[in-house]
């Protein structure tokens, strides 16, 4: 079920507040705004509201026996893969960058935002389909620029469709198949990468892989090794 409303400060707030008042907010439902004036993507930046875009918001409700809540990032970059690449006439050209970016021709395309609330996870995205922001650390992209773009209502619609799947294939096959899958789509190894890590000066190395509980691996200058469990990653090509 897709919920549609013309205008919100946010779906990720709207959810959280829904949740903490107790009401049932089932999986598999999400809520779809044509507006949002108060969006929020991660490191507490805004959430671009463009007009004809993709902005929504789903909510995972977390059993004991899911894997780790934090790979649910993963999830939902590899679905927000799936539903874009069936619209592109190249999907090559679309490529995940960790954990859960997704980039066309190396610049962003999508952003997902993860909040938990209780024993649950809102998951929220954001998908350029007619309009892209100007931000000054990246280049940004939207689907107009490779030809018309999808209807919102039918982009929403295979969204919900292929997260609702890659939910299913995490919660049955677990971590393994779901790191080969984000690794297969995501950008080579031996990418070469830039992370801001909170507290930390800024650390550049090449992209070594995914670890087994879906940690980003970067191979340093010196040859070792760091797991980077939290952080902010751009391509060297991404930038303005």
């Amino acid at each position: 079920m897709i919920r549609f409303v013309t205008e919100t400060g946010s779906t990720n707030t709207d959810l959280a507040s829904e949740l903490r008042a107790g009401m049932a907010v089932p999986e598999g439902e999400w809520l779809v705004a044509d507006r949002q004036v108060s969006g929020r993507g991660r490191q507490g930046r805004a959430w671009f509201d463009g007009y004809g875009n993709f902005m929504g918001s789903t909510v995972v409700h977390l059993s004991p026996r899911d894997p780790n809540p934090a790979t649910l990032a993963l999830v939902a970059g590899v679905a927000a893969y799936e539903a874009v690449s069936g619209v592109l006439a190249d999907p090559s050209l679309l490529k995940l960058k960790w954990p859960n970016d997704l980039l066309l021709r190396n610049a962003k395309l999508a952003g997902i935002l993860l909040e938990r609330e209780g024993n649950a996870v809102i998951v929220g995205m954001g998908v350029n389909l007619v309009a892209a922001p100007d931000l000054p650390d990246r280049r940004t992209i939207a689907l107009t620029n490779f030809g018309p773009p999808p209807d919102r209502e039918i982009f929403a619609r295979s969204l919900s469709y292929a997260f609702d799947q890659e939910l299913d294939r995490w919660r049955t096959y677990g971590l393994e198949p779901l790191i080969r899958r984000w690794e297969s789509v995501a950008h080579p190894r031996g990418a070469s990468l830039t992370v801001n890590v909170p507290g930390e000066q800024r650390i550049e190395g090449a992209f070594d892989g995914l670890t087994a509980e879906g940690t980003l691996l970067l191979r340093l200058e010196d040859g070792s090794t760091r797991a980077i469990h939290a952080g902010d990653v751009m391509l060297a090509d991404e930038g303005n």
